[in-house]
């Protein structure tokens, strides 16, 4: 499941920087990591042209020369980057997103120079992705109030980036207030129906709720353990259904879930593991993947396993393997 990549004569880096990620641009720090890497003997490729940074790596990848694709920005640049290459290319981040969810669950460094030196080690992990319909996610999908506010979220910043440029499209959370007070006014708790198979050859079970998430990933937004047994390599994904349609409860439960995974006691939410699910609706219920908006449902959803190649710190690599042994011996 890990790997160490090949040491030829030549290594390259390329690092892709996503102008409009986080709470502020990052291109000082993307900087001083490509400095870095130089000063470590490697050839470095930096730019904020997604297309021709992909384009790039891909070529050195072909070659056998590339060390690592990196990616300035969150979980959206991620899941952007894995869907845009090859199975097997090597990717990380120098985390910049304002959730940054995968850099925390795998201890990306944010600090460059500590960056550096984790690329040049080398080190992987074959990590699990998951299609959604046609698009490739790595952290989940979720559909909901949370996606609501997600789509709002999406088209304030994008209508300030059209108006401002680069310096107009950062967030923070508390670009979420408004979203917030606004999709709790408007947003109607549907119904949606979870119909997941716990193999890909078993029989299809329907769990109904308000809110329904498919992780792969334990935590989720500020750091809620939501889906607190997920396994990266395990070949499933993890389901939270939350049942009932007022907005209060629904935060009660989240808050339940923040304090030592108590959420697992309401008979109001439903926990379980599915390698497939269709996600539907009645009516137009929004869906969003790794904090980007995904259209509305329905929305399938199958695990493929070892898509998303992530170069990691060399402990946090031997920590997931060793947790995924555990489990497989239980």
């Amino acid at each position: 499941m890990s790997s160490q990549t090949s040491n030829s004569e030549e290594r390259s880096v390329v690092v892709s920087l996503n102008p409009k990620s986080g709470r502020r641009s990052s291109e000082t720090r993307a900087i001083k990591l490509a400095e870095e890497l130089d000063s470590l003997g490697f050839s470095v490729e930096i730019g904020d042209d997604l297309g021709t940074m992909v384009s790039e790596a891909v070529d050195l990848h072909k070659r056998g020369s590339l060390q690592a694709l990196v990616g300035v920005g969150g979980d959206g640049t991620a899941a952007e980057l894995v869907n845009r290459t090859p199975r097997g290319l090597p990717i990380t981040l120098l985390p910049a997103g304002t959730a940054n969810l995968i850099a925390k669950r795998f201890k990306l460094p944010f600090n460059p120079i500590k960056s550096a030196k984790m690329i040049a080690q080398g080190q992987t992990l074959s990590l699990d992705a998951g299609w959604a319909n046609s698009r490739l996610f790595l952290a989940m999908v979720s559909a909901g109030l949370d996606a609501e506010i997600v789509r709002r979220v999406h088209s304030a910043r994008e209508a300030q980036y059209r108006s401002r440029g680069k310096e107009g499209g950062h967030i923070s959370y508390l670009s979420y207030l408004k979203p917030l007070l606004q999709g709790i006014r408007a947003y109607k708790f549907t119904p949606i129906q979870t119909t997941y198979y716990e193999t890909n050859e078993s029989q299809p079970e329907i769990v109904e709720g308000s809110w329904s998430l498919v992780c792969n990933l334990p935590n989720y937004g500020w750091g809620v353990r939501l889906a607190p047994d997920c396994d990266e390599i395990d070949g499933k994904f993890d389901y939270c259904v939350f049942q009932g349609g007022r907005f209060c409860s629904t935060l009660a439960r989240v808050l339940a879930a923040h304090l030592w995974g108590a959420h697992r006691r309401f008979s109001s939410v439903r926990l379980g593991r599915g390698a497939r699910f269709t996600l539907s609706a009645p009516y137009a219920v929004p869906y969003q993947l790794d904090g980007d908006p995904g259209g509305v449902l329905p929305v399938k959803i199958r695990v493929d396993p070892g898509r998303f190649t992530l170069v990691a710190p060399p402990e946090i690599v031997r920590q997931v393997e060793e947790r995924h042994r555990a489990r497989s011996d239980s």
